[in-house]
């Protein structure tokens, strides 16, 4: 299956599972925003540290407004395969198309590591 269109760049699989991890550690430690509707907010009030953004999201259109968002706001976002992993990483028994980390809580060193990473795949060095 090719990847939609809203997807940036490509995310290898042992950062994608470091997000779902980062996201894990943040709702228990610190604080998340659940949902498409919560990170657009917590984008457009600079207050994301971290946005993870599912690729099996259908229709796509929920969430291609979040790339240009980030961007815009200067806020590191990723892509991840799957809506189910990211609910379940933030502690909610439904999947979810997006979800941002507002404050890391034990997972501040690993969301720096990932933003690292994300960085080089932006410019294509990792």
């Amino acid at each position: 299956m090719s990847k939609p269109f809203y997807v940036r760049f490509e995310v290898p699989k042992e950062v994608a599972d470091a997000a779902y991890e980062a996201l894990e550690i943040a709702a228990k430690t610190g604080a998340v925003r659940k949902g498409t509707n919560e990170t657009t907010k917590a984008v457009e009030r600079a207050q994301a540290k971290l946005v993870v953004i599912a690729e099996d999201v259908d229709p796509p259109e929920v969430v291609a407004h979040l790339p240009l968002l980030c961007e815009e706001r200067k806020i590191p976002y990723m892509f991840v395969p799957s809506r189910e992993k990211i609910g379940s990483a933030i502690g909610i028994d439904v999947p979810s198309a997006a979800a941002s980390i507002v404050k890391e809580g034990e997972a501040e060193g690993l969301i720096k590591e990932i933003i690292a990473r994300i960085e080089g795949l932006k410019r294509g060095t990792s």
